[in-house]
């Protein structure tokens, strides 16, 4: 779910689980389960670490848990659906074992909490993004019979001194947080609400994060960040130093720090947002090899008008700019965005520049989703959703069509060359291939020789498939 590549993704994907493996050997169990984007997972990593510390270990056994925690997504409404039907099944389980803790955690808990806890009575405790330091002391209330809450958001929480525990599978890749909330107000976007205002990480503490997970094996990290352009530390949002004692560390800088660690760790990032992509950001990325060819650049729309009730802060032509840079300094870069059909007051010429936008840009891949209004957002109080749910569905299909010729397309035009592949382990489809990916995201899969993951192979691609690569490794 967290390393999608080339895929098509369409909008049910949001609404998926992933379940942490078991860590740790603490005595009470803990059933931790994560939904939505790249950052609730780090946040999931987050939480059992603390939750490590308390004297918990994790298992995805629903059956032998004391406490289930369900970190949430409320970013669309099909996510929340899925959080919702999960908990009306640990309900009933809770039924027979009224001593089990279920808590949410995340994008939904503050604005569903008096719901979930009261009115539909899901859950004992709410916990959002900024307290979960305080999981153990709620848990130890909701032991002793009462309901538990801390959905207070900070200016300060980055949880930089936390040491994730590592829930991935491969051991290869990682994530890192650098920095937490969003001072973006698009209008149909909730982030700002649930996970308050922009604050980036030491950039210290994010480079030595990365050496230790050299170290441990890792050979990747994806640098997270609502948007990562935007990372200022020692800085305000207006670019203003805040302590004239120390040093001040942009996004361009924070990427050169890390890729320092080992040029042998290739370094990833996401979300980008075009109005804070700068030409510094990409002269970074052509200067490091160990620095992925791969943006994800949201775009939502093709049209001006659409991205001005969205308060995207940008423009088509401005958009546009940022692609031709991205080509002009890495020429191959591979790019992917997010899209949305059907968004407030979106007719039929907005939609056709959106197509003609995507037949342009010619995108590697795209998350694409059908406008569904969330509470409490501007679009909500401002814009009627006026776009019929028929024609809503008219038009992703146009694209999600659309973007599977291009993806395909791309993924043609990279057979007969050689990729430089980080092996990320066996082949989902055979245990006699591995598969690892290349700069540009695509997964490439090849015989497994006598070769392991972790290690980096030269692969001549002779074949593919719409999303996939196949080759043999060459020597380098």
């Amino acid at each position: 779910m967290l390393h999608d590549g080339n895929k098509v993704i369409e909008e049910q994907r949001q609404g998926e689980a992933t379940m942490v493996e078991p860590v740790g050997t603490g005595k009470r169990k803990l059933l931790l389960e994560s939904y939505g984007c790249q950052m609730n997972f780090s946040d999931s990593e987050i939480v059992a670490s603390i939750m490590g510390e308390a004297g918990f270990s994790t298992t995805r056994e629903a059956e032998e848990a004391d406490v289930v925690l369900l970190n949430t997504c409320a970013i669309r409404d099909n996510a929340e659906q899925r959080v919702r039907n999960r908990l009306k099944y640990f309900k009933a389980l809770k039924d027979r074992r009224p001593e089990l803790v279920v808590g949410v955690l995340g994008c939904m808990a503050e604005r569903l909490r008096d719901k979930l806890l009261e009115e539909e009575k899901l859950v004992d405790l709410v916990v959002g993004p900024d307290a979960y330091r305080d999981l153990p002391n709620l848990i130890e209330k909701v032991d002793g019979g009462q309901k538990a809450v801390n959905v207070l958001l900070s200016r300060e929480e980055t949880y930089a001194e936390i040491s994730p525990v590592r829930l991935d599978t491969n051991g290869i890749s990682a994530f890192i947080s650098i920095m937490r909330g969003c001072d973006n107000m698009c209008s149909f976007c909730v982030v700002p609400f649930t996970r308050g205002r922009e604050r980036s990480r030491d950039p210290q503490s994010i480079a030595r994060e990365a050496k230790e997970l050299f170290d441990k094996g890792y050979r990747e990290v994806t640098l997270l960040g609502q948007n990562v352009d935007s990372y200022k530390w020692n800085m305000t949002s207006k670019g203003e130093v805040k302590d004239p004692q120390k040093p001040t560390v942009n996004f361009a800088q924070l990427l050169e720090l890390v890729a320092k660690v080992n040029p042998d760790l290739r370094v990833r990032f996401s979300t980008s947002h075009p109005k804070d992509m700068t030409d510094d950001v990409l002269h970074t990325m052509a200067k490091y090899e160990n620095i992925c060819k791969y943006i994800h650049l949201p775009v939502q729309s093709g049209s001006s008008d659409v991205l001005k009730r969205m308060n995207r802060g940008y423009t088509r032509d401005w958009y546009k700019n940022r692609i031709e840079a991205i080509n002009r300094i890495m020429p191959g870069c591979a790019i992917s965005t997010d899209i949305i059909a059907g968004f407030c007051g979106e007719t039929e010429e907005d939609h056709e520049l959106t197509l003609s936008l995507m037949k342009e840009v010619r995108y590697g891949m795209a998350y694409m989703f059908k406008y569904s209004e969330r509470p409490r957002t501007l679009a909500e109080r401002k814009y009627e959703d006026d776009v019929p749910e028929e024609v809503k569905g008219r038009r992703l299909k146009e694209i999600i069509n659309l973007q599977m010729e291009c993806s395909a397309e791309r993924t043609k035009a990279m057979v007969g060359k050689v990729h430089r592949v980080l092996i990320e382990g066996p082949s989902k489809k055979s245990e006699a291939d591995l598969c690892g990916r290349n700069s540009e995201n695509t997964m490439v899969v090849f015989p497994k020789g006598d070769y392991r993951s972790g290690q980096y192979v030269d692969v001549m691609v002779t074949d593919c498939t719409s999303v996939t690569l196949l080759g043999e490794v060459v020597a380098s």
